[in-house]
């Protein structure tokens, strides 16, 4: 979750504009960097999975995610969303509208957090995904980073994720070199960014390695660098500069429901040591 929001708040000053850097040396920490509609969303999902954790029941899970997107959606208007799913935030019965962009992928962390298994986290991640990204390409997006998630969570080698994301997902990842040249990382649809976010991942030695790797590769940085870092943190320790950085550019209402996330991550004994920094400065501020 929280390196998922990190990659959201570094990405933002970036989107459309990386393709000028020539290499990842670029400044992280810009007074323009905030929490854009994959913190939103992320946050919204998790409270929504809090809340129905252990629900059966497909139907009154959607009704909770759509619930808490609209909750949080309508908090934060102006947030850099989608078109179409900008209609569905203020629609008073909202349906999926056959999207294959890449919300799905970017929301999705918090299922791979709460169940135990593949096989459940493709099956919650496909119902995250199914209120609105409904098409087979958005499903699949967002079973591929939640499938990742959990894999680098159980501490499967690099090369033990890239088999099964390419048996399972049919992905082909390109090494990032080869998509900066290329420039074939242009576009919102988890067809082109669910990959590079995967392949960032895949190349980083750390944390920050995996945050400049996938913002170097260009295009939709804010998206593409949630989705590689909900992966990397649990994979690496996160520093606390750039922990500290993102936490200052959210509000409560979004601090509200990432404890409420983290309390029952506490209560499952599945806290690691970034979630835990994470949740002692929502303690300190009495959240």
């Amino acid at each position: 979750m929280i390196g998922a929001i990190i990659g959201d708040v570094i990405g933002s000053h970036y989107e459309g504009k990386i393709k000028k850097a020539k290499n990842k040396d670029f400044e992280l920490f810009t007074p323009y960097s905030i929490c854009t509609d994959d913190t939103i969303m992320t946050i919204a999902v998790g409270q929504a999975m809090v809340n129905t954790y252990q629900e059966k029941e497909i139907s009154v899970i959607q009704k909770e995610l759509i619930k808490e997107m609209q909750r949080l959606g309508r908090l934060y208007p102006y947030s850099g969303y989608g078109k179409q799913f900008k209609y569905w935030l203020r629609e008073e019965n909202p349906k999926p509208y056959n999207s294959f962009g890449n919300g799905s992928g970017m929301r999705v962390s918090s299922v791979a957090w709460l169940y135990d298994n593949l096989e459940d986290i493709n099956k919650y991640a496909e119902i995250t995904a199914s209120v609105s990204h409904n098409h087979p390409e958005g499903i699949k997006g967002a079973c591929a980073i939640a499938s990742a998630i959990y894999l680098a969570s159980v501490k499967k080698s690099k090369d033990e994720i890239k088999e099964y994301i390419e048996e399972k997902f049919k992905y082909i990842l390109k090494p990032i070199s080869q998509i900066v040249e290329e420039g074939s990382n242009y576009g919102a649809s988890s067809q082109i960014t669910v990959p590079v976010a995967i392949q960032a991942f895949l190349e980083g030695i750390d944390f920050e390695d995996v945050l400049r790797t996938a913002i170097f590769a260009g295009g939709d940085t804010d998206t593409i660098a949630c989705m590689a870092c909900s992966i990397a943190e649990v994979y690496y320790e996160i520093p606390d500069n750039l922990l500290k950085f993102a936490y200052s550019r959210m509000d409560l209402p979004l601090k509200k429901p990432l404890k409420n996330f983290l309390m029952l991550m506490k209560e499952k004994n599945k806290l690691n040591n970034n979630l835990k920094k994470v949740l002692i400065l929502l303690e300190n501020e009495n959240i």
